[in-house]
């Protein structure tokens, strides 16, 4: 009996544990949204953006070069699997090229994300002028075969 009557003010104490660790979690959270405002939201949008991006190319990546390396696979395969981790670093190379590039035009931070047939240009600003986002667009267009219809052009605070 006392065994049993042990083990329930154990799990008490954790569930209230428990409770209080989410109460002070949620509280410090917020104390530090508040404090700092929208420069925390955007730093970690860009740096989660990068990180979550990086790993997922690592693993595009990390299969082309199993299905490379694999003895299993055929030729078709291999070459399929080579054109498209040539042209995943391409993408990359040109990524971080037009990032730079928007960069240099005086922005803080920008995120390139591209498809086969738009183009995706988040730039850490607050409003922008027209002539700024025409800036960006020659820009785009300029380095790359995009259209000015096929970019889309995103402030982020």
């Amino acid at each position: 009996m006392l065994k049993k009557r042990t083990k329930i003010i154990i799990l008490v104490a954790m569930v209230l544990l428990l409770g209080v660790t989410g109460y002070l979690n949620i509280a410090l959270n917020n104390s530090v949204v508040n404090t700092s405002g929208s420069a925390i939201t955007s730093y970690n949008y860009f740096d989660s953006y990068r990180t979550d991006r990086a790993a997922t190319r690592e693993e595009m990546i990390a299969t082309y070069d199993a299905i490379i390396t694999s003895a299993d696979s055929s030729e078709q395969a291999i070459q399929e699997a080579e054109t498209a981790k040539l042209a995943l670093v391409k993408q990359m190379e040109e990524d971080l090229a037009l990032e730079y590039s928007i960069k240099s035009l005086g922005y803080s931070d920008a995120i390139v994300t591209t498809s086969t047939n738009y183009i995706n240009v988040i730039v850490k600003s607050g409003e922008m002028t027209s002539a700024q986002v025409s800036q960006i667009l020659k820009l785009i267009t300029d380095q790359t075969d995009y259209k000015y219809n096929t970019v889309k052009v995103i402030p982020v605070e």
